[in-house]
């Protein structure tokens, strides 16, 4: 069976949108371009904020959503990847308005967690305020009896403020540090891995400058692209 084509429903932010391209592509063991992937990338930047629409009753995303996901559906992708994980609170109606698989971003984080440690029960996240605020990452968590943290109202304000100051373009040093010392933070309070639950937060954060356990969940959606796409050969 010939592999399944990628669609990339992006743009929130841009930046996020191709580094899921690229982690799809750095993943994927090729020796020659024609053991890549077929990969459709949309990206609309037109899509409301998802974090004012959850918070503060602002313009509804899920029009622009939908209408990029049938977009990629007529062009011809059999999958689709969100690189936004605030956009997943939306993730229902999206399915429900294709007739194609559309990963889940969260469940596969959350497997991740699950594979890599079995016996762990504390998870921390750092993520936009809409994500945290809505439970995208506590309720699928909690249900698999994993505790999540998340930083305190200060902290939760600077990492906020930093994934703006990011897709702003933004790539002072003071933002990694940040994002760094609340991850600390998180593992100092027993989170036994933390999630980098913002597209935008694997763009400004060092991984090998850190001592706790990172999950970033634009490489672990893909790699679950690239399992959809390969099936076995994956």
């Amino acid at each position: 069976m010939s592999d399944r084509t990628i669609g990339i429903l992006g743009g929130m932010g841009p930046e996020a949108t191709a580094d899921l391209f690229m982690e799809i592509t750095r993943l994927t063991p090729a020796r020659s371009d024609q053991d890549h992937l077929r990969i459709i990338s949309y990206s609309n930047p037109k899509v409301p904020d998802r974090t004012a629409a959850i918070l503060h009753g602002g313009a509804d995303p899920v029009p622009e959503l939908i209408e990029s996901a049938r977009l990629l559906e007529r062009a011809g992708a059999q999958i689709i990847a969100i690189p936004c994980n605030t956009a997943h609170y939306y993730l229902r109606q999206i399915r429900a308005a294709v007739g194609i698989e559309v990963l889940d971003m969260i469940g596969e984080t959350l497997a991740e967690f699950r594979r890599l440690l079995p016996r762990a029960t504390t998870a921390g996240l750092l993520a936009a305020t809409g994500t945290v605020s809505a439970g995208v990452y506590r309720e699928p968590f909690e249900r698999q009896g994993v505790r999540l943290l998340v930083p305190g109202t200060e902290g939760q304000a600077a990492v906020h403020e930093g994934i703006g100051r990011v897709k702003a373009g933004d790539r002072d040093p003071s933002i990694r540090q940040t994002f760094q010392a609340e991850g600390a933070r998180l593992a100092g309070r027993g989170a036994e891995a933390v999630i980098l639950g913002c597209t935008e937060i694997p763009l400004a954060f060092d991984p090998a400058g850190v001592d706790y356990v990172t999950l970033n969940a634009t490489r672990i959606l893909a790699a679950a692209a690239l399992r959809a796409a390969r099936g076995d050969a994956a």
